[in-house]
């Protein structure tokens, strides 16, 4: 089901209001339009869904990411030092996160994590600026399922020597993930429930 984007689109809301509330209202317009599907899927973590979110229909659109930036980066810690995810689909959002905070006066660097060693030069599989020992980096996903990878992330920055208390997410399936989280000890946020996410696409295929 595809939904016309002009009146989502062509304004400057998206770079100029203050107004957060009304921005979220728009962003999970966006994942409605151009994220969420209906159908069979295979999901990354094995499991097979009656519905799909394809990501970065929003998080590479050009208002998409802007708004991802904004509403992300006041769920930061004052303390924050770097937002790090695991690649691909993190990539964008700390991205977005990152170029948001020049503007907000408080520069937070992205790191992006990789699943297997880079296989040349440096072998690292954290790509970004150096921060100091024990740095506090938030990590950043995208779509939340069973929780494996924003957590693969989490270890891999715990190993390169820095804290993680906190995983934000775009949005969250609620099929584990949060407990996963809580299990280990750090706090998880998210800015859509999948709950709310249909919800919104049932009103609009209404209207």
């Amino acid at each position: 089901m595809t939904y016309p984007t002009e009146t989502l689109t062509h304004s400057d809301i998206w770079a100029t209001t203050p107004d957060l509330t009304t921005l979220r209202h728009k962003l999970l317009d966006l994942f409605c339009q151009l994220a969420y599907q209906e159908g069979d899927f295979l999901l990354s973590s094995g499991l097979r869904s009656s519905y799909y979110v394809n990501k970065t229909q929003v998080t590479l659109h050009p208002q998409g990411a802007l708004a991802v930036g904004r509403l992300v980066f006041p769920l930061l810690p004052v303390d924050t030092q770097a937002v790090g995810g695991l690649t691909m689909g993190a990539d964008p959002i700390v991205t977005a996160v990152s170029i948001v905070s020049v503007y907000e006066n408080r520069p937070i660097p992205a790191l992006i994590i990789r699943k297997e060693a880079k296989g040349y030069g440096t072998r690292a599989y954290i790509e970004g600026p150096s921060l100091p020992e024990g740095a506090n980096v938030v990590v950043l996903e995208d779509v939340v399922t069973t929780g494996q990878s924003a957590l693969k992330a989490v270890e891999r920055l715990k190993d390169a020597g820095y804290t993680v208390n906190q995983i934000i997410s775009l949005v969250d399936r609620q099929q584990g993930g949060g407990e996963l989280y809580q299990s280990a000890g750090l706090k998880f946020e998210t800015l859509f429930s999948i709950q709310e996410v249909q919800e919104r696409y049932r009103q609009l295929a209404n209207l």
